[in-house]
């Protein structure tokens, strides 16, 4: 098995991942302080969605599309938050059964 060794490069040069940036800003504060603005952003994306349904109940949207992909948004990153409720639950029951 030969590697070529120029192809590696170090890991500092590899660019950043989208929404790297706001993990780097939030490491400060810690997982609690990651998990308040998660839900934040949960919480936003349901009022928004709300705000669009009731806008295209007055008759205010104009476009249908708009307002799927609102609630189209909410409901997945409501379904996020719900499966990292859960892991976080089950490692912390795992923890807890742990014997010391």
């Amino acid at each position: 098995m030969n590697l070529d060794m120029k192809n590696i490069v170090p890991l500092s040069r590899i660019p950043a991942a989208p929404g790297a940036a706001d993990v780097k800003s939030n490491s400060a504060g810690g997982f609690g302080e990651f998990l308040k603005q998660a839900v934040k952003e949960v919480n936003q994306g349901q009022v928004d969605s709300d705000k669009a349904v009731e806008q295209l109940h007055t008759g205010q949207a104009k476009n249908i599309h708009e307002v799927m992909i609102a609630l189209e948004k909410a409901d997945i990153s409501m379904r996020l938050m719900v499966q990292m409720r859960n892991k976080i639950v089950d490692a912390y029951q795992e923890v807890m059964r742990m014997q010391v």
